[in-house]
Order: structure tokens, then sequence, then C-alpha cells
């Protein structure tokens, strides 16, 4: 498998067919956003340190914040200036986390 883009930034219709493959996430102007709801705060907790090991794995760190139970992440790629196949790359290991 070849290596995922870092650094050209994609076409909003490029944006469109990549965004088929990442169920629960949408193109915001910051990058691609999603929120995700957990049962509690404990478990939203074990699933940041989750995406976190698969951030460093990637070396692509998503922009998030948590509040009890919800996640809102949001994912760019800031040294590109926009969306590259690095982000779906990540938003995809994400989804594999919560099952979709």
């Amino acid at each position: 498998m070849s290596q995922p883009d870092r650094k050209r930034v994609l076409l909003p219709e490029e944006q469109e067919v990549f965004l088929e493959r990442i169920y629960g996430w949408e193109i915001k102007l910051d990058g691609l956003h999603r929120i995700l709801e957990f049962s509690d705060f404990e478990e939203a907790f074990n699933f940041i340190t989750e995406v976190a090991e698969i951030a460093e794995e990637l070396n692509h760190h998503p922009d998030w914040s948590n509040s009890w139970n919800k996640v809102d992440i949001t994912v760019t790629n800031h040294q590109a200036g926009g969306v590259t196949e690095i982000d779906f790359v990540l938003c995809e290991r994400i989804n594999r986390l919560v099952g979709r």
C-alpha cells in the first residue's frame, strides 16, 4: 500500500469522493469534522487515549475537545493548509475504533 499524500491539499470534488469512505464525518471549513457520544466520561476518555496512539503512529494529530461524554474532532493538515489524504486515513482509523 502506498503512503498517503501529506502535502497536496485535495480539491473539493476529491474530498467528496474520499468522504464516502468515512461514515459520520462532514467536510467543514476547518477540516473533516465528527462529534462522537459515549456512555460516560470514562468511555470518552478511553477513546481519546486510543486515538492519541493512532495519531502518534501516523504522526498526524487531530484538533479535539471533550465535554463529559462527547468528543468533538476536527482533522486537517495544518502544514499543508487544508485537507489531504492523511486526514482521511486518520478518520478511517478513528471510525474503526467506534465500529464504523
